[in-house]
């Protein structure tokens, strides 16, 4: 399985490096693949180390602009345009998708697959990993978009928000039927 990881390239407080760790071990283990921004720093660099050193692949998606903080030696590396381009083939390369805790680039990636959900556009399944409580106030705000009737389909079509990494991958291997 193919899973794409949006998240901060920043050096973070353990209370977020920990659970990103847990989960590129967990995509290892399981055999799986990371696609992710391709950085090698912070906490994309976290992930990465926990899935690489887990046995599992890496297939970053870097940008021109960032291409010399680019991982070397994934598995596969490429270097998109412009960041459109890089979200597209992020995705396009993706069986389903993981938002941790991240800035606005992070936030620009989460609700553009959602958006694309929400229009019928994509049908991977979506998890918020929401670490330390780090995406509660933005739960809320979906809430009310759904309870005021900005939202054509039910939040939980859209999204599925974890407490853990081991949650977030039981929700994905479930929605993509493996195991």
């Amino acid at each position: 399985m193919n899973i794409c990881v949006f998240l901060s390239a920043a050096d973070l407080a353990d209370h977020y490096t920990r659970p990103a760790r847990e989960f590129g071990e967990l995509l290892g283990k399981g055999g799986h693949t990371l696609v992710w921004g391709g950085s090698d720093a912070g906490l994309m660099k976290v992930v990465a180390d926990g899935v690489e050193e887990s046995g599992g692949r890496l297939v970053g998606v870097s940008v021109g602009f960032l291409a010399h903080k680019a991982r070397v030696g994934a598995h596969e590396m490429v270097i998109a345009r412009d960041l459109a381009e890089r979200k597209a083939l992020l995705l396009e390369k993706a069986d389903g998708v993981v938002v941790m805790v991240g800035g606005t680039g992070t936030l620009d990636e989460a609700t553009e697959i959602l958006e694309l959900k929400k229009h019928g556009r994509a049908d991977k399944p979506v998890v918020l990993l929401n670490t330390a409580g780090f995406y509660d106030g933005l739960r809320e705000q979906f809430r009310r978009m759904e309870d005021e009737g900005f939202l054509p389909r039910p939040l939980a079509d859209l999204v599925f928000f974890a407490q853990e990494p081991v949650g977030a991958l039981a929700y994905l291997e479930e929605a993509l039927g493996i195991r």
